[in-house]
């Protein structure tokens, strides 16, 4: 199990809620299936199911559940959004791309908005690192 200072650096940017979610839910996989990248995705799985990214860090979503289509499913597909949740509403996104300062924004469908938003939180978990 990741030590506080283990969390993944997003993580360690959110609220302590979603950092409890992870650690916990980590816990309870690696005793379920080992230390591994099995019990990481389980973790990562817990975490979506109550937030979702928004930039560097995690917020709490408006309604608990899955975020994808990928994690709709008892086993996912394998393909996620990256924590977008792709399930919420396209004048949610649109919110969220606003905040993120996504030009082109007014003129993209949901499913642009998704992929926008997701290159725009991996540049600043990028620059985070930095």
């Amino acid at each position: 199990m990741p030590a506080d200072d283990d969390l993944p650096g997003t993580l360690q940017r959110s609220p302590k809620h979603a950092q409890d979610i992870y650690t916990e839910a980590r816990k309870s996989a690696e005793a379920e299936y080992g230390d591994g990248e099995r019990a990481g995705r389980t973790a990562w799985a817990a975490v979506k199911h109550e937030y979702e990214k928004v930039g560097d860090h995690w917020e709490a979503k408006e309604s608990s559940g899955p975020s994808d289509s990928g994690a709709a499913g008892s086993r996912g597909s394998g393909k996620t959004e990256e924590g977008v949740d792709a399930n919420a509403s396209k004048a949610h996104l649109m919110d969220l791309a606003k905040r993120l300062d996504i030009s082109g924004r007014s003129s993209m469908d949901k499913g642009e908005l998704v992929d926008a938003i997701k290159k725009a939180n991996r540049r600043a978990s990028a620059a985070a690192r930095s």
